[in-house]
């Protein structure tokens, strides 16, 4: 490939904070710059706690695990998402309960609220798709409204807001991702942040297996998991927060260009009233077979992708319940995520443009 869809940009300071790291030898997982990182999270969302892991699944987990949902429970997830949203609420056994996408292609209000009412929902996570915002504070009020524990799967929406709050600071928890096509990497990384104490307390031991504090050994009363970030990439992530203002206003740029060049053969992802996306991927909907365009890129060795495939839709999700009308098959048959890398400049975009074009006419 020589253009990637959304390949790592080093700000510049990496190895200089990465040497820091290597002289002070924190080597092992846990040291200075993990403070610092988890700081930096904190600063830019305004987020009480943060908690650094070696990836923003791990943080969905840790959620679900501290709010105690256990086998059986039912828990209203985005179907219109990565598999990573849904995968914790099978580890800890319990059932996901899939909600389709309405026409901001985010969460649907109208099918959240069916299962609320129709399901003993226990918790909802909500993915922001594709570094947008859904509609949040609504959620969380229908969450609110049906006593239900909302999670927000913010791991492409980094720097997006609603209604100027941060997304994944509006509900119990929420995770942030630092893997290596993200808008900031740590190469595999995430942040879990939340506004109770005692909660993120527990998530915090129970990321280094459950420890119990006071013994000169080990002591365990339950069991964890091996879940925290290490130092060394850490390090990574405190370069990278540095830059993370203009690696957004990059990204909207080259979703402008986009826009402009292909305005007339294709639909971009509309951003929600009230909110401001980091637009991590420029993802549009094509009248012509979006796999054309996929297989034109790709002999041009640029790098595209189909938009996710609904979890409704996957054989692994056969048997759970689905709320909505399929509008998300709609945009899965429809949509292209078109490169995005912050180092492209518009004679880039231009190129990949004239070849969609062409597979358009």
């Amino acid at each position: 490939m020589k253009i990637y869809l959304s390949p790592p940009h080093m700000s510049g300071k990496e190895l200089d904070y990465i040497k820091e790291a290597f002289d002070s030898n924190y080597i092992a997982p846990l040291g200075p710059f993990v403070e610092k990182f988890e700081e930096a999270v904190k600063a830019y969302t305004k987020a009480p706690y943060a908690l650094a892991l070696c990836s923003a699944t791990s943080g969905i987990h840790l959620a679900l695990r501290t709010l105690g949902i256990k086998e059986k429970a039912k828990v209203a997830v985005s179907s219109f998402t990565f598999i990573a949203s849904l995968s914790p609420i099978l580890y800890q056994k319990a059932t996901p309960v899939l909600i389709d996408s309405d026409n901001s292609w985010q969460m649907d209000l109208n099918a959240l609220e069916d299962a609320l009412k129709k399901e003993r929902i226990k918790a909802v996570i909500v993915t922001h798709l594709y570094g947008q915002s859904a509609a949040i504070k609504e959620i969380a009020q229908l969450c609110q409204k049906y006593g239900a524990f909302l999670i927000e799967d913010a791991a492409e929406s980094l720097g997006a807001v609603y209604e100027k709050q941060h997304t994944g600071t509006f509900g119990i928890f929420g995770v942030y991702s630092f893997n290596g096509n993200k808008i900031l990497t740590t190469s595999g990384g995430g942040v879990l942040v939340g506004e109770d104490e005692k909660l993120m307390q527990l998530a915090r031991k129970l990321s280094t297996q459950a420890k119990e504090e006071g013994f000169a050994w080990y002591e365990h009363t339950t069991y964890g998991y091996n879940y925290r970030l290490s130092n060394i990439l850490a390090a990574i992530g405190v370069a990278q927060m540095e830059v993370l203002d203009k690696r957004i206003a990059k990204k909207r740029r080259i979703f402008s260009w986009y826009q402009e060049e292909l305005t007339d053969i294709a639909t971009f992802m509309p951003q929600i009233p009230n909110s401001q996306g980091n637009r991590w991927l420029t993802t549009a909907l094509f009248e012509s077979d979006p796999l054309k365009i996929y297989e034109a890129l790709k002999k041009e060795g640029i790098e595209s992708r189909p938009l996710w495939k609904p979890m409704h839709l996957q054989p692994l999700c056969k048997d759970f319940a689905f709320y909505g009308k399929g509008e998300s098959d709609k945009l899965f048959a429809k949509g292209l995520c078109l490169p995005s890398g912050t180092q492209l400049e518009r004679k880039d975009i231009q190129e990949i443009c004239q070849i969609i074009k062409e597979q358009s006419c």
